[in-house]
């Protein structure tokens, strides 16, 4: 049974951690993305096995502490980090970083509703400020035949033409009690899956700024550090399965 154990233990310890170098790659993959929000793993023991129970002072008999054998590891969460970005300049009028919590809500052509940070929008020949895969940012007016335009702050789009200025509609920041309640999508889009997030809810606290864009706050530095650490741990974990099998095959042949 022993043996059994230190078999499990590295097949466990061979998964999680080969869970954390999937993890730590896909943050370096995306240590380049808009907006990107970096993820991280944190582990939890298995179930452990009670040799001996622990036993409390009994007249003049001492307690004695009890004994028992771990039986490896297991993922206990995978969540994304959603702390700040370095907004970058970049001078595009259509470009958009957000300072503070909050994210842009987008739809598609069926009107389904996703949430992103990625501000790296553009316009369309109708005037439709749209993300690189074709969603319609809320609230955003078509800007048509225009000299130019500004976004404030809190979202209000002005345009000009010919010295006359006229509002375009204002984009609304959007935030959730529970982040990570949200569902990762492709191209840089959340959804609020199965409402674990919570209610989105108008967030007047953020601030969008126009010509930046946030970059993505995964720490190079800190992703290879964390994939050394992995690495080394997935190469121990596959030890214990390789000197655990050498050693069940040796009981095997004292049998025969």
């Amino acid at each position: 049974m022993a043996l059994l154990n230190s078999f499990n233990s590295g097949v466990t310890a061979v998964k999680t951690f080969g869970k954390s170098l999937e993890v730590i790659g896909d943050n370096i993959a995306n240590v380049n993305t808009t907006g990107f929000k970096g993820s991280r793993v944190t582990n939890q023991d298995g179930f452990a096995e009670t040799l001996v129970q622990s036993s409390a002072t009994n007249g003049g008999v001492n307690g004695s502490n009890s004994m028992q054998i771990g039986q490896g590891t297991s993922v206990a969460s995978i969540s994304q980090r959603f702390t700040q970005g370095v907004l970058s300049t970049t001078g595009g009028s259509t470009d958009l970083g957000i300072s503070g919590k909050g994210f842009f809500k987008v739809t598609d052509a069926e009107n389904n509703v996703f949430y992103t940070r990625a501000g790296d929008f553009r316009l369309d020949d109708q005037g439709n400020l749209l993300t690189n895969g074709g969603l319609k940012v809320d609230g955003a007016q078509p800007i048509l035949n225009v000299d130019s335009f500004k976004i404030e702050k809190d979202g209000t789009i002005t345009t000009y033409t010919n010295g006359a200025t006229a509002n375009a509609g204002q984009i609304t920041m959007w935030s959730f009690a529970n982040p990570n309640g949200l569902k990762r999508e492709s191209e840089n889009l959340l959804s609020n899956f199965n409402d674990a997030a919570g209610v989105a809810t108008a967030d007047t606290s953020s601030d969008i700024i126009q010509g930046t864009l946030e970059l993505s706050n995964v720490d190079l530095t800190q992703q290879f550090s964390d994939l050394i650490v992995a690495q080394r741990a997935f190469q121990a974990g596959s030890r214990v399965i390789t000197v655990s099998d050498s050693v069940m095959e040796e009981v095997v042949n004292l049998k025969r």
